[in-house]
């Protein structure tokens, strides 16, 4: 079942890279008492993510942060060492937190699922976004069509926001 508004999110705990290397952050650190966007992508370093999804909250994590949102995440079925390399390859000055959701556990508790498709071999992510306040979904969106973040990109979220 897919989650929807009102919805509270559930535990999980994702793979980011620290400092010190591989570390593991959980959706309550990301999500308590905090407005949280989180918005899913297929995969790092593909077209769609790359160049048109992530730019955006990238370009409007300032707006986005006047707007009340503490934290802005992207989430994908990658290793953290691939997800490590896409910020470090996308320049966001880390105005973006990137989750690994290695094992895909987190999308499936959410019901965004994709797969396997056979470009990526196994299973990935909806490409999705959502607004959380204090673990609560108040605002979620998810691509019909793959290759557009319309529905779920940065210029939807501040509509979202008002």
């Amino acid at each position: 079942m897919t989650i929807k508004v009102g919805d509270r999110l559930p535990d999980a705990t994702f793979k980011i890279m620290g400092t010190d290397g591989p570390g593991e952050m959980s959706i309550g650190e990301l999500s308590s008492g905090k407005t949280l966007v989180l918005f899913g992508v297929p995969g790092a370093f593909t077209p769609t993510c790359h160049m048109n999804h992530l730019p955006g909250f990238v370009e409007h994590a300032e707006t986005l942060k006047n707007k009340g949102v503490d934290t802005i995440a992207v989430l994908s079925v990658n290793d953290v060492f691939v997800m490590d390399a896409w910020e470090k390859a996308s320049n966001t000055g880390g105005k973006i937190t990137f989750l690994a959701d290695t094992g895909a556990e987190f999308v499936e508790a959410i019901g965004l699922g994709l797969g396997p498709a056979p470009i990526f071999g196994h299973l990935r992510s909806q490409r999705f976004a959502l607004i959380a306040k204090d673990g609560e979904v108040t605002f979620l969106a998810v691509e019909d069509t793959p290759g557009e973040a319309t529905k779920t990109g940065a210029a939807a979220i501040l509509e979202a926001l008002g």
